[in-house]
């Protein structure tokens, strides 16, 4: 049996991506704030650093998938969005790194967002100082004139350089890491932010060729492609799923 964890798993794309991977047969340990197998705070370094511990505890020190679906939107303070998206995420794919070289085919799929490339944000030094790993530069960097919209879309496009820069070395150690960037999918995230006085009307506006919005089981589907044999030669891409956005 595979052993798989999922980030986010109580809600949205997460819990579909588990319900998708348990009906597949795989042992699928859970982390979010609530209604997990793991309880943790990402926000936090501790947290972070907690939740890693009672991962490696459970799988024993041996994963096979990892599915970091974590994340959250313009509706939280502005550094709780960095730490969430940036750091929730690369932290723990790195802290789980030598877990999943001990794993069966093993592989990653990350959270970015089709709104990574909406706006030329990679030399702002928001950008800057995630990819540098220093969270406190970061948030520094949010309240230095930052928004919402900087805060989330230049944390997803941060995982996706992530993701890219790890390719080197995790294809050489036999380590399978890609990422989704989903478009607008109907989320306790969305419906927070079509809600949104400031950002509800883009989110409502955005072109969407296939004319709706997606399902979260839709994207639990193309994570579960990519974590599976189907693309054993997809590696540091970034796949997108947003109707044609």
């Amino acid at each position: 049996m595979r052993t798989t964890v999922i980030t986010g798993s109580a809600s949205g794309i997460g819990a579909a991506t588990r319900a998708r991977l348990e009906a597949a047969g795989d042992r699928v340990i859970g982390v979010d704030l609530r209604d997990a197998d793991i309880l943790a705070d990402l926000s936090k370094a501790e947290g972070r650093a907690a939740a890693l511990r009672e991962i490696l505890t459970a799988c024993d020190g041996r994963l096979d998938r990892f599915g970091p679906c974590a994340g959250v939107n313009q509706s939280l303070p502005l550094p709780t969005i960095a730490s969430v998206n940036y750091f929730g995420t690369v932290e723990l794919i790195d802290g789980l790194f030598d877990a999943l070289q001990a794993g069966e085919a093993p592989a990653c799929v990350a959270i970015c967002s089709n709104s990574a490339r909406m706006s030329p944000f990679d030399e702002t030094p928001f950008v800057r100082a995630l990819l540098a790993g220093d969270e406190a530069q970061a948030h520094a960097a949010l309240a230095d004139g930052g928004n919402g919209f900087l805060a989330y879309a230049g944390s997803k496009l941060a995982v996706g350089k992530a993701v890219r820069h790890r390719a080197d070395a995790w294809g050489r150690a036999g380590v399978r890491l890609n990422a989704i960037a989903p478009g607008a999918t109907r989320t306790p995230l969305l419906e927070s932010t079509l809600a949104d006085p400031q950002y509800g009307r883009f989110a409502k506006e955005l072109p969407i060729p296939l004319g709706r919005f997606g399902e979260p089981e839709e994207i639990a589907g193309i994570i579960e492609f990519l974590l599976g044999p189907a693309t054993a030669f997809v590696h540091g891409a970034i796949w997108y799923a947003d109707g044609g956005t």
